[in-house]
């Protein structure tokens, strides 16, 4: 695999990321499957927090309706996601907003 198909891969689950570290050209690819390695971490503590913070206020009526407007939130990962394979396919490293100056992979 090229270097924009194992920086596509990486941001499709982890077992997508699991298949570009193994089988694509990581070196070549290293900055897109660090960035798809922390969206994916990023995306499952985001969920859970989301989820929580819905739940219990969501308990509470009239702001409770309020809270449950939060669930639009669940699409910020998925833009993430878009953008991380966009730059990939574009074959440009650019950073994600808000997590992209995290490094994982050395």
């Amino acid at each position: 695999m090229d270097k924009r198909i194992t920086g596509v891969i990486s941001y499709l689950t982890i077992i997508g990321w699991i298949v570009a570290y193994i089988l694509g050209k990581k070196e070549e690819a290293k900055f897109h499957m660090n960035q798809a390695l922390v969206l994916g971490i990023f995306t499952i503590l985001f969920n859970a927090v989301l989820g929580i913070v819905i739940g219990v206020l969501g308990a509470i009526p009239l702001i409770g309706f309020i809270f449950k407007l939060l669930e639009v939130l669940n699409l910020v990962p998925l833009i993430l996601v878009i953008m991380g394979i966009i730059n990939a396919l574009n074959d440009v490293d650019k950073e994600l907003p808000i997590i992209g100056g995290i490094r994982i992979l050395k």
